[in-house]
């Protein structure tokens, strides 16, 4: 049972589309967490898999920890801005969060850190943890989003020890990924829906980031806070979507839309923005994601 209650409802909005162990690990593990009172919206996007019958069945589990789940079930993968539109409108918390469904609890107390540094700090739109790969070496996938002059996304500190002290300090960021983030419902009211030009999936997070900033918000990572992801895994597996044409899409359009922000931001060098390739840990009966996304 949790140790804090703090009385203010935190609403967390779910993506799920098939991958089940990956959803049964992300749903069990917020049981670990010590806040309450949550709310959790799975909003699943058609799961063939049996992650239906697996989410229908942690519902009593989730209950008897304190934490309500209300699941939607889509016919058919609507894409993730429109995924995570459908959790905003259901909901009923003072604070909102959305995770992919291939993030575990790892800082059980995350709910109370992050809750405690926007009540502290009430510019702030949107607030991440550091997310840390699984496995024995605790590198770093995530601290933030750098963007170039140019337009190219940076992940802060990926690769790099989670205990690294360049990035053990909270710090304003350009922007940030959807897979583990916390708003204050006001902010969230104020930007309003995730734009659905982005669909199926890629950089509707992070323009809804500069959306947040043009209303005067800022972003944030809190990385005393260390999140789980296996990257990826919620995004792969629609072979009828073609990644790769998508992410060229969706860039070109964030770039024409904010160019005019990023550009004058003093953000990273194109050269300091290559991706770094990571060994990465998968459930031993979880599936290795293709090229394809939501």
């Amino acid at each position: 049972m949790p140790d804090s209650t703090d009385g203010r409802l935190v609403t967390l909005v779910v993506l799920s589309f098939n991958k089940r162990a990956y959803t049964e690990q992300c749903l069990t593990s917020l049981v670990t967490s010590t806040y309450r009172p949550i709310e959790v919206i799975v909003v699943d996007q058609g799961s063939t898999d049996g992650s239906r019958e697996a989410i229908e069945a942690l519902g009593p589990v989730l209950a008897d920890a304190g934490i309500a789940l209300r699941p939607v079930f889509n016919v058919e993968n609507v894409g993730a801005p429109a995924g995570r539109n459908q959790g905003m409108d259901l909901a009923r918390g003072e604070f909102i969060g959305f995770l992919d469904n291939d993030i575990a609890v790892k800082s059980t107390a995350w709910l109370e850190d992050l809750t405690r540094f926007l009540d502290a700090h009430p510019g702030v739109g949107v607030v991440s943890p550091k997310l840390v790969f699984p496995g024995t070496e605790r590198l770093i996938e995530f601290a933030g989003c750098g963007v170039s002059p140019s337009g190219r996304i940076q992940y802060i500190g990926r690769g790099e020890n989670a205990d690294d002290p360049r990035f053990g300090v909270p710090r304003e960021v350009q922007c940030l990924i959807s897979a583990c983030i916390l708003m204050p419902i006001t902010a969230q009211r104020a930007a309003g829906h995730m734009d659905t030009a982005y669909s199926p999936v890629q950089y509707e997070d992070l323009d809804y980031c500069y959306r947040l900033k043009e209303l005067g918000y800022s972003c944030w990572v809190l990385p005393q806070v260390e999140m789980y992801h296996y990257e990826h895994i919620t995004t792969a597996g629609s072979a009828s979507i073609n990644f790769r044409y998508v992410t060229i899409r969706n860039g070109m359009r964030f770039k024409q839309r904010w160019q005019h922000v990023f550009s004058r931001e003093n953000g990273p060098r194109d050269e300091d923005t290559t991706w770094k390739e990571i060994d990465r840990y998968r459930l031993p009966d979880g599936e290795t994601p293709n090229d394809a996304a939501c």
